[in-house]
């Protein structure tokens, strides 16, 4: 369908919507009822049925009646499950949740314009399952992906351009950063000063590895070395199936970042230039034009104003306790 009869029918599909919504309210709340004061409720209450027809005729045209082909899902800051900032205090603006994006691309490919998915990265990284939540929902959308970066793809990013077809990136993107950490504070010497002791009963050895403010002794160590092991492994194994890479390249890699055209001659990169680029690749593999619709999330204004409020409390509160009684080590292992 041309870009012409697709905006003609979407315009056509409002209007009926419109005429109808208005006609229905008219009819019940001004017609029907008897009295000045009802009739003035009535108009009113018309007005806002109005509104719900175009509305709801703006869904229907927007299904039935796509103007875009391409599909536009922004993953920027740091990746956390819930948008708040992961650190303490914040390093930047808090960043839309793991789950929100997951929700952007699904409504990406439930909608029947989307033909292709260019997934916009800019982050550092972040925690390891949201990260792999967004790559799985980017290598399940059907048709064709592309991950554009801008100016940082790395850690969690890069896992999740894994998924996607191809990976493209700015001269000076820094893109890699294929490693995982796990942080922990140690108090016991400040508590010994201050004359303050540490107890709790736990049941399992290794219930408590890491805990703070205890040190570390060696087969613990070794332990929760074991597991930021195992999280490289999973990490180098993705990426090399994503890409299509041999595995020990990817280890060469020794977690560094590199800008994006010395990532594209080591092979992490496939293309290096602009989004209008990446764009044009998505047209030559479509055979038409590529015409963008941006998902954004679907919240209605209080939502989004609760929900930024709740991600700043508990950022804040969540960053105090943090910085005293860090959270289980696991919990704490990044793509960062």
């Amino acid at each position: 369908m041309t870009g012409r009869a697709a905006a003609a029918g979407r315009t056509l599909l409002v209007v009926v919507a419109a005429v109808l919504a208005a006609a229905a309210g008219w009819v019940l709340f001004v017609v029907l009822p008897e009295g000045s004061l009802a009739r003035l409720a009535g108009v009113l209450l018309a007005l806002g049925l109005l509104v719900v027809g175009v509305r709801v005729g703006g869904r229907f045209a927007g299904a039935w009646f796509p103007t875009h082909n391409v599909a536009e899902v922004a993953v920027d800051g740091p990746i956390t499950r819930d948008g708040g900032s992961p650190s303490f205090p914040p390093t930047g603006p808090t960043s839309p949740g793991a789950d929100e994006v997951v929700d952007r691309i699904e409504r990406a490919d439930e909608d029947g314009g989307s033909q292709a998915l260019l997934l916009h990265l800019n982050t550092p990284g972040g925690e390891v399952v949201p990260s792999d939540d967004i790559r799985r929902a980017a290598a399940d959308f059907d048709g064709p992906t592309v991950a554009y970066a801008t100016d940082v793809c790395a850690s969690g990013g890069y896992w999740i351009a894994s998924g996607c077809d191809e990976l493209w990136a700015r001269e000076g993107s820094v893109v890699g950063s294929i490693g995982v950490r796990g942080s922990r504070v140690t108090g016991k010497e400040l508590l010994d000063r201050v004359g303050l002791r540490y107890e709790q009963f736990t049941a399992g050895e290794f219930k408590e590895a890491g805990a703070f403010p205890t040190d570390v002794d060696e087969e613990e160590r070794r332990y929760l070395q074991g597991l930021i092991d195992d999280y490289y492994d999973l990490f180098v194994e993705t990426v090399a199936e994503g890409r299509e890479a041999d595995p020990a390249t990817i280890r060469e890699t020794e977690a560094k970042v590199y800008l994006g055209t010395e990532a594209h001659e080591r092979g992490l990169v496939d293309e290096v230039g602009t989004r209008e680029d990446a764009l044009d690749r998505l047209e030559e593999t479509l055979g038409e034009e590529a015409a963008v619709r941006e998902f954004s999330p679907a919240r209605s204004p209080i939502q989004r104003l609760r929900g930024g409020a709740a991600s700043v409390a508990y950022a804040f509160g969540a960053g105090i306790a943090s910085a005293f009684v860090p959270e289980g080590s696991a919990e704490r292992f990044r793509f960062d």
